[in-house]
């Protein structure tokens, strides 16, 4: 499926059941990497608007850059009563912006969908000299309690094609080609989701590689999340614990 479209059934439960991003992560972006108040930044890929959010409770300009219709007509819904927000249905790789117009570009939770090169030309393109792209991801954790390690199994036997598509698939790399030579760094902080059943559910349907409805694998899948879910709750309840990666430098 065209990255693009994957999330078209999926936008409801997006925006009620997926994860923000620590208050210490949005700090550390104003704090270290160079952020501010007067920034004008580029959220590529901003899907439902869960970043653009933050950036402008603290005053920055937002530029959102989401082509996936549904996902942006929530983003719109959301913020753009907000004089410092505006969006526009653009791919990563062919942003429409002008050239040297935005301070920075934040992909959340987004780049493993890009083609990598052409979104590098294109961002060096609209960045201002020494503008930094920031990369970040909410990366679940797979192991640590019987929980966290049995969902990972659950995903790998019913989701369609979980394996190719998880962002952990991109490599070292990969990175190391993104980002100018000498200025990438990474900083992790702890997030964490406190789920009920239909919450455990919600947020597993808001994967794109979890089968909608009709798909034959749709109600085993679910069958299993409640036996999951009955072992291992406490107080009716299940965490799902992150690391949010943040990945910085200059392209």
């Amino acid at each position: 499926m065209d990255s693009k479209e994957r999330f078209l059934e999926r936008v409801d439960t997006y925006v009620k059941y997926r994860p923000s991003y620590p208050v210490e992560a949005v700090d550390y972006l104003y704090d270290t990497v160079g952020i501010s108040q007067k920034s004008i930044v580029a959220d590529i890929g901003a899907g439902t608007g869960i970043m653009s959010e933050l950036l402008l409770a603290r005053g920055s300009k937002v530029i959102a850059v989401e082509p996936n219709a549904d996902m942006r007509q929530k983003a719109e819904k959301r913020l753009s009563n907000n004089p410092n927000f505006r969006i526009q249905p653009c791919p990563a790789e062919e942003t429409g912006l002008d050239d040297q117009s935005v301070d920075a570009i934040i992909c959340a939770q987004s780049f493993h969908w890009f083609d990598k090169q052409a979104a590098k030309l294109e961002f060096q393109r609209i960045l201002k000299p020494k503008g930094k792209v920031i990369l970040i991801w909410n990366s679940r954790l797979t192991e640590g309690s019987e929980f966290l390690t049995e969902y990972e199994q659950l995903l790998h036997e019913y989701g369609t094609d979980y394996k190719e598509v998880k962002h952990t698939n991109i490599t070292t790399d990969q990175f190391d080609s993104f980002f100018k030579e000498g200025t990438l760094q990474l900083k992790e902080f702890a997030n964490r989701q406190i789920f009920d059943y239909e919450g455990l559910k919600g947020r597993l349907l808001s994967s794109s590689y979890s089968p909608v409805p009709g798909h034959p694998k749709h109600e085993p899948m679910l069958h299993e999340l409640q036996s999951l879910f009955d072992r291992t709750q406490n107080n009716n309840e299940v965490y799902f614990d992150y690391k949010t990666q943040v990945f910085w430098g200059e392209v």
